[in-house]
């Protein structure tokens, strides 16, 4: 029995589909520390995984792959989330980007899908917004913690798909002009962002299975768009009312004029075809295909 034997329900060449495939994820503290951990384990072969921070004494109370040794060493996230995957598979693909997402764009516009665990609501518009752009498949997972009163807490989150074309995090109302106006640097009253490490699993665990349902043929027709919500007093994880509601429809904010490398420079691509004319040289579809995905750094 091999190592993948028991997920091969995942469909024929589901292996290699997944080796084949590169993740980006952003944000390692909580969630996303539990997405390495995850992906490591199904047998995604490819990460960019990205964070400007190391770990702290607040993150080893959550943060999978971290130890009281990392806190004395001061060790990064993305060393630590690196040295979780190495422990877990033979040669992947790893970039590891110390650093805010902003500046590892070129790293994250070559990944199939896009994971996003970041703490505020600018960020993640932005970051969708940027999966958008690249026509690459946007997870976002977050959760919030809310004082009902007689120092009682409701623990909730939500898991949701992004697909260009499809509803967006606006769309589902998780993004509001009044939120990005506000920001509130606090989630909830329970304290600075706070956050329970199974919280943060069960939502990862939501996200990793949209991630199969992407990438291997185990679903005959991958979702376009999922809005999940979480309960963790109740321990459920459902689909939102307004998820059917929205599953067919078309997304406003995000219109296709917007789809495309805004740095791409169109004179690189005619100097190639020019300097290809002068030396008489044909090229197959497929050939030229390739030189464009280069040149977009598809």
């Amino acid at each position: 029995m091999s190592r993948f034997d028991r997920q091969g329900f995942l469909g024929v060449d589901s292996e290699s589909k997944l080796r084949a495939a590169t993740l980006g994820l952003v944000g390692l503290g909580g969630g996303g520390s539990h997405i390495v951990q995850q992906t490591g384990h199904l047998g995604i072969g490819g990460y960019v995984v990205v964070d400007p921070d190391h770990i702290t004494e607040s993150n080893t109370n959550r943060l999978i792959g971290g130890t009281l040794a990392d806190l004395e060493a001061a060790t990064t996230k993305v060393a630590i989330a690196e040295r979780l995957i190495r422990a877990l598979q033979e040669q992947p693909r790893i970039i590891p980007v110390r650093d805010t997402w902003h500046n590892a764009t070129g790293e994250l516009k070559r990944c199939d899908i896009i994971v996003g665990a970041v703490d505020s609501f600018k960020e993640r518009e932005q970051l969708e917004r940027f999966a958008r752009r690249h026509l690459i498949p946007y997870i976002d997972i977050g959760m919030d913690v809310h004082d009902l009163g007689d120092k009682t807490y409701l623990i909730g989150g939500q898991v949701i798909l992004s697909m260009p074309g499809k509803a967006c995090l606006r769309c589902c109302g998780l993004i509001t002009d009044d939120r990005l106006a506000l920001e509130a640097n606090k989630y909830g009253a329970a304290g600075s962002r706070p956050q329970v490490v199974w919280s943060n699993g069960a939502l990862a665990s939501a996200a990793v299975g949209l991630i199969a349902q992407l990438l291997t043929p185990w679903f005959k027709e991958p979702p376009e768009f999922v809005y999940l919500d979480y309960d963790g007093n109740r321990g459920t994880v459902i689909p939102n009312d307004r998820m059917e509601l929205l599953r067919n429809k078309v997304c406003q904010h995000h219109p296709s004029e917007e789809t495309g490398d805004p740095l791409f420079d169109m004179r690189e691509f005619n100097r190639f075809i020019a300097d290809s004319a002068l030396r008489n040289v044909k090229l197959s579809w497929k050939r030229l295909w390739a030189v464009i995905a280069k040149i977009l750094g598809l």
